[in-house]
């Protein structure tokens, strides 16, 4: 795969969001299950972009979102002109720095010598430590000994995660996305961070049957993960940690509920503007 993305055919949706706040946060994320690609926050919500071959005249119907009282949608949808993708990213990307010890960054900046270094093609994956839940979730990474363990990164987007877990200390990382472009893109990072112990998968939960891990990390929406819950406890080891992200507050009851059915505890969380990270741990 080529590293610059030139000449693709994307479909601009223009959301208008009201109220914006938390909804607008909430529209991306169900909006990447649809295969959007890209946003941008506006101040009245968000534009979001997906290739042509993907968008249809009734991609959002039956979209949840769109069905919520509490929520007002309205969008307008044009073609966007042939884009070098990669330049748009690199003018809007700046690098991260998390507890003073992590970097993400993209291959155009300069290192500053952090304990963890991680370089990431700014494309399109989801993943780049900008947004508040892979932020928490390279924290709580930061605070666990891997040394040894066996990782699964469900939903891994970029692979930024999973590479983390490498330099942490895992000797085997299994990074699953369900999405093409995520799962090339993790490809090209992982061996851009020369993490060999990372094995990326595409697929979903499906994929995990007859895998064994001592932590699981699963970064991805609240309707995912309650789904999927019992697949991850499943192969998870008795006293393995599992970190969950992907929703607010306000959703924490529903999934703590739906993790002590299938054998998991709640252990400590992380807050970020209304998101929430959750350490969980397996009896």
């Amino acid at each position: 795969m080529e590293n610059n993305i030139t000449d693709q055919l994307y479909v601009e949706y223009n959301f208008t969001v009201q109220p914006t706040e938390p909804w607008t946060d909430v529209l991306m994320s169900q909006l990447g299950d649809l295969h959007f690609e890209s946003f941008i926050e506006t101040e009245k919500g968000c534009k979001a972009y997906i290739r042509k071959s993907l968008d249809s005249d009734n991609l959002l119907e039956g979209f949840e979102l769109m069905e919520n009282d509490f929520v007002d949608l309205a969008f307008a949808k044009a073609d966007v002109p042939p884009t070098n993708w990669n330049k748009e990213w690199e003018s809007n990307f700046s690098p991260i720095m998390v507890e003073e010890r992590c970097e993400v960054r993209a291959p155009f900046h300069e290192s500053r010598g952090a304990e963890y270094d991680i370089v990431i093609e700014p494309k399109m994956s989801f993943g780049t430590g900008h947004h508040q839940t892979t932020h928490m979730m390279i924290q709580f990474l930061l605070e666990e000994d891997l040394t040894g363990k066996r990782v699964l990164d469900m939903g891994s987007g970029t692979g930024v995660l999973a590479i983390l877990a490498q330099m942490r200390g895992a000797v085997a990382i299994d990074a699953i996305d369900i999405d093409t472009w995520c799962y090339e893109n993790a490809v090209e990072n992982v061996a851009r961070n020369k993490a060999d112990k990372v094995e990326v998968i595409l697929g979903g939960a499906e994929q995990l049957s007859g895998r064994s891990y001592n932590a699981i990390i699963a970064n991805i929406n609240l309707n995912v993960l309650l789904n999927d819950v019992k697949a991850y406890s499943d192969c998870l080891e008795s006293g393995g940690v599992i970190w969950f992200s992907g929703f607010y507050q306000e959703n924490i009851p529903t999934l703590v509920d739906a993790c002590k059915e299938v054998g998991l505890v709640y252990d400590s969380q992380k807050e970020r503007d209304n998101w929430v990270a959750l350490r969980m741990v397996k009896n």
